[in-house]
């Protein structure tokens, strides 16, 4: 039922008998009249609370926008431009510098916690292998031969050092062994970076380079001349 029929049927009762109209006081005749439109037969194509919320958004927004375009130079087409020249700007930014990533030295460092002593990581690398895990194993003994080359004063203890790095800078005073170190840090980054599994023998192997570089003597004149450089 619509509201203009609410109404007319609402006159219709104000009037008496024989179509005589009654004279209503003001304030009470605007009370009946509240009360006649308040009933639910009224209401029933009303919006509901979403719609409402919704209509109230959108108006926002619309009053957001023409401000905006109001004070934007040229109007809704400067408005427009400013948006386009924004949206490039963040593009433009974005490729530049690509998506976030962790720095190198997280993502690269051979050493990613407190420091330990070459025998601890040995330990923990022998403890690995005892249980199979095969690729911590070689991560941990890795990391046993580097840190004995830093307490042998064969290398300069430095924070963030890749496996790569320590192999070439080991290589200068160990130059016999510079091949090898060069592979265990090839099977320390696959492991860790290349998603590659290790087995046993390659574990083996880099134990046995541990061991051999325990026993290996530096070679003076190299040591010196990379010391000089």
């Amino acid at each position: 039922m619509s509201i203009a029929g609410g109404a007319a049927g609402m006159w219709t009762r104000i009037h008496a008998d024989d179509e005589v109209p009654v004279d209503i006081p003001r304030v009470p005749a605007r009370e009946a009249a509240e009360r006649e439109l308040s009933k639910p037969m009224y209401h029933e194509n009303d919006p509901n609370l979403l719609e409402r919320a919704l209509n109230r958004f959108w108006e926002w927004l619309a009053d957001v926008l023409d401000s905006a375009a109001g004070a934007a130079p040229g109007g809704p087409l400067g408005l427009a431009v400013i948006a386009l020249v924004a949206v490039a700007l963040i593009a433009a930014l974005w490729w530049r510098l690509g998506t976030p990533h962790r720095t190198r030295a997280t993502r690269d460092s051979l050493f990613d916690d407190r420091p330990r002593s070459a025998d601890e990581h040995r330990a923990t690398a022998e403890a690995h292998a005892a249980a199979g895990r095969w690729n911590q194993a070689v991560q941990e003994r890795m990391r046993a031969v580097v840190r004995s080359l830093e307490e042998r004063a064969l290398l300069d203890p430095r924070p963030g050092r890749t496996a790569d790095e320590a192999a070439a800078e080991a290589g200068r005073p160990l130059p016999g062994h510079a091949d090898a170190l060069r592979s265990a840090a090839r099977t320390f980054d696959d492991v860790t970076y290349g998603g590659r599994t290790a087995d046993q023998q390659a574990y083996a192997r880099l134990r046995d380079l541990d061991t051999e570089l325990g026993r290996a003597r530096p070679d003076l004149n190299t040591t010196a001349q990379g010391a000089t450089g």
